[in-house]
């Protein structure tokens, strides 16, 4: 192995091959890996009929590298499993750019997930919820008591909160008792063992609250498990042949300012933070949906949906930007020990705990959501996009290697990226 940078150029005109190479020379890859990285799928089917129902086929992903990433002063080469052509290429740019301005800063909290139970027909709900906060700790004993594995690692149910919900007078069923468990799940994202927990203490909850317990279950929106991630970048690093670095970030402020007053513009905005986090989160075989519902949660906390990034200028002039979300994933249990990418890619990343991981996710997060507010603010998103989308539609045509590089270039250069543009070209160089 050698000395980890994430500073690889040229690594995109390597060959393929070269790539896996140099992979293996960085990453000390065993030959089963390599023979995982260089196939169509390392998930065989009899592995899927193992995760889910009914299984008849394994659906693949590209999965490229996300370089330049200086977190905390640490090289991270983070895998991400994505179809969308410049994704990629853009969290790259405005990594290398952010490593220049020496890095991005996370922290995160403890890892604690929240797992409810709902409470119905309380004669007295605040006598209830009384009663609960007396004998809590006997309820948080008790759910330590269902994951014993969990506990014995230092995890398991901390404390509990409740809350009164609703009115009868309004709807029927609406008056009700929440208590959320607070669970440290240590470095598992943990569903299974939160919704083990909780249904492991509703009896007890409904002998001390005298009420029904209904629902049972984990919450999605891991509030008091937030990531967070920020970068400071001088004017002079934005600087080009176009624009001044000043006028790039008064364009980034006022895109900041258009997400924030506008939900369809924070809508998209939002969905180019996750255009970086999901595929951190696939590759990693964690949780996609439930990153995704927390996220977009936490954006409407205030009752307003607003950007999941901020952007500002310091007093100096630099551009500062920051990101805080739910980060609940694991490095532990479920598709994570039976996925052999998902293995594969925590290996590149080199990450000890889920909180680590967690805090990179947040970082790439940041870098795509600058990539894409500098090139909105400038010369448009459609200039990157389109050159690396114009190679997908050469390949779609039936071209390969340099053909589909240069169809892709004249597609672009005709400002025509179109399949039925690329198939007349390849046509025309096929012929000579």
């Amino acid at each position: 192995m050698i000395k980890l940078s994430s500073r690889i150029p040229g690594f995109y005109k390597l060959p393929q091959a070269k790539r896996i190479e140099k992979l293996a020379e960085i990453f000390d890859l065993i030959p089963s890996e390599v023979k995982d990285l260089s196939s169509q799928g390392s998930l065989t089917l009899d592995q899927a009929d193992k995760m889910i129902e009914n299984a008849v086929g394994i659906y693949s992903l590209p999965i490229g590298l996300g370089l330049n990433f200086l977190i905390n002063n640490k090289e991270y080469i983070v895998p991400m499993a994505v179809e969308e052509p410049s994704v990629i290429a853009a969290a790259s740019s405005a990594a290398k750019i952010i490593r220049d301005a020496g890095g991005f800063i996370t922290d995160s909290d403890e890892s604690i997930m929240i797992g409810q139970i709902q409470v119905l027909n309380c004669q007295d709900f605040e006598l209830a919820k009384t009663k609960v906060l007396q004998r809590k700790n006997e309820i948080i004993d008790l759910a330590n008591r269902t994951e014993p594995k969990m506990f014995s690692r230092g995890g398991g149910a901390k404390d509990l909160e409740i809350r009164i919900l609703g009115d009868e007078s309004e709807y029927p069923y609406c008056k009700m008792m929440i208590i959320n468990l607070l669970i440290d799940t240590k470095d598992a994202m943990g569903a299974n063992a939160i919704n083990t927990m909780v249904e492991g203490v509703a009896g007890l909850v409904e002998d001390i609250a005298e009420g029904k317990v209904c629902l049972k279950i984990l919450s999605n929106l891991a509030d008091k498990r937030l990531a967070r991630a920020k970068a400071v970048i001088s004017p002079r690093l934005l600087d080009s042949d176009n624009y001044k670095g000043e006028e790039v970030i008064e364009g980034i402020l006022q895109a900041q300012a258009f997400a924030y007053l506008d939900p369809y513009r924070a809508t998209t905005h939002n969905k180019g933070v996750m255009n970086g986090i999901d595929p951190v989160i696939i590759v990693t075989g964690n949780d996609w949906r439930s990153i995704e519902a927390g996220a977009h949660a936490y954006a409407a906390r205030t009752g307003k949906y607003l950007p999941l990034t901020d952007w500002r200028k310091d007093d100096q002039g630099n551009l500062v930007g920051k990101i805080e979300l739910p980060m609940a994933i694991g490095i532990v249990g479920g598709s994570i020990n039976l996925h052999p990418m998902a293995q594969i890619a925590l290996k590149f990343l080199g990450v000890k705990t889920a909180r680590e991981l967690g805090e990179v996710i947040c970082a790439v997060g940041l870098a795509q959501n600058f990539s894409a507010m500098k090139a909105l603010s400038t010369d448009g998103i459609q200039k990157g996009h389109m050159a690396l989308h114009a190679r997908s539609v050469a390949v779609t045509a039936g071209a390969s290697g340099e053909v589909a590089n240069m169809i892709a270039r004249e597609m672009v250069k005709q400002r025509d990226v179109k399949v039925d543009k690329a198939k007349e070209l390849f046509a025309l160089y096929s012929s000579k």
